[in-house]
């Protein structure tokens, strides 16, 4: 099994290339939550993720025969990145499988750092399948995107960091998609520190969670999550013994917790993650697990290269849960001045109008009515129920679209 000496190896190996991301204290999300709390910003990473450390740990440990041959791999985006990145230093030829309908951003990012890109399958899982049938095709080495010691003892390399950044830490938070990331951290923080390591998951994609309440690995038939950098459908033959040994406890969050958590760190903190990057403060800041008042807790905060689609979407989405957006529906008479005064009570009520939407010609309504939709900038929940209730005491039915 991974060991504390396999990773501080990783760090000699690795250290000319990989950069020693900071690790910054938030002191909005300290007050937010009474915990003393820290941000291991990885998203600052070569590639914009954590992934090029276990990459370029593994490369360098091939043979020259196998290095000669080329390595494939499959991921989802940011194991591809960091493949790409760490074979082209190394001058070795890199063949990266993607799942098909991964973020174009990503796969364009691959291709730029010289990787030859393959779109195969619906999910991480069937474009590992195919990049499989590739290896024993081309006779190429196989790296895993997670179940690999080296793999592991490279991304374990960010738990060094920690620790010799901030000795005093009592819980670090760390995403889990297949597990090599907390398996490599977990490594560190029980050999160094009795630190506790909690693991979070997206709702829709809790294959180790579910494992382990069930004490074996288990797969999941699909995942469903906005966090693409953690949608794997099992764990790793490999990282599976090391989470139920290490790590303390493994959560999960909902996609609306995750892009609430996502737009905070966008707006407050001025730091861009991806849904993978987020889950570690979501659960922080729900309360996803117990954890005492001015506990030193650090989130690892591993990637920021989300979609720009996707971060209108997560932004919009963060913003409709947070009350500060809002979609509503009303119908006037249709005559002069109608929409005038209803425009009053918005303004009286102190919100923003993004946009009017006026249609007299919806079958829905009267003849001589008009169908109003808006689009309003809110202040939050209390805001939404008074500019409601100001719109129903003067007579106007609202339906709440968003």
């Amino acid at each position: 099994m991974l060991d504390i000496e396999d990773v501080r190896a990783a760090r000699d190996r690795i250290e000319d290339v990989v950069r020693r991301t900071p690790l910054d204290h938030s002191y909005t999300f300290s007050q937010r939550t009474g915990a003393d709390v820290h941000l291991k910003l990885e998203n600052f990473q070569r590639t914009g993720a954590f992934k090029i450390r276990g990459a370029l740990n593994k490369i360098r440990l091939l043979s020259e025969a196998d290095r000669e041959a080329g390595v494939v791999t499959a991921s989802a985006g940011n194991h591809a990145q960091g493949v790409a990145l760490a074979a082209t230093t190394e001058g070795v030829d890199a063949k990266v499988v993607m799942p098909e309908q991964a973020p174009i951003s990503k796969i364009n990012a691959t291709r730029s750092y010289g990787a030859e890109v393959v779109l195969a399958g619906a999910d991480y899982d069937a474009a590992a399948e195919h990049a499989h049938e590739l290896e024993h095709e081309e006779g190429r080495t196989y790296i895993h995107a997670f179940d690999d010691y080296d793999v592991m003892a490279g991304q374990g390399t960010i738990g060094l960091e920690m620790v010799e950044a901030l000795p005093a830490l009592d819980t670090v938070v760390v995403p889990i998609g297949g597990g090599g990331l907390i398996s490599g951290i977990a490594t560190v923080l029980k050999a160094e520190t009795d630190a506790r390591v909690v693991g979070v998951q997206a709702e829709g994609a809790s294959a180790v969670a579910e494992s382990l309440r069930k004490g074996e690995p288990v797969e999941r038939d699909r995942v469903d999550t906005i966090s693409d950098g953690i949608a794997v459908r099992k764990t790793g033959e490999k990282t599976f013994p090391i989470i139920e040994e290490r790590v303390d406890e493994v959560v999960t969050v909902t996609d609306a917790e995750t892009a609430n958590a996502l737009v905070a760190l966008l707006e407050r903190s001025k730091t861009l993650v991806e849904g993978a990057g987020a889950v570690p403060l979501a659960a922080v800041v729900e309360r996803a697990f117990d954890y005492e008042d001015d506990e030193t807790v650090v989130t690892a905060l591993c990637g920021g290269n989300i979609d720009l689609n996707v971060l209108t979407t997560v932004i919009m989405r963060g913003l409709v849960e947070s009350g500060r957006y809002l979609r509503l529906r009303t119908v006037l008479k249709d005559r002069p001045g109608a929409l005038e005064q209803l425009i009053e009570v918005i303004a009286g009520a102190r919100a923003n109008i993004y946009a009017i939407q006026h249609d007299r010609t919806s079958r829905d309504i009267e003849m001589n009515a008009a169908d109003v939709k808006l689009d309003l900038e809110t202040r939050g929940h209390e805001h939404v129920v008074e500019l409601v209730d100001a719109l129903e005491a003067h007579g106007y039915e609202v339906d709440i679209l968003v």
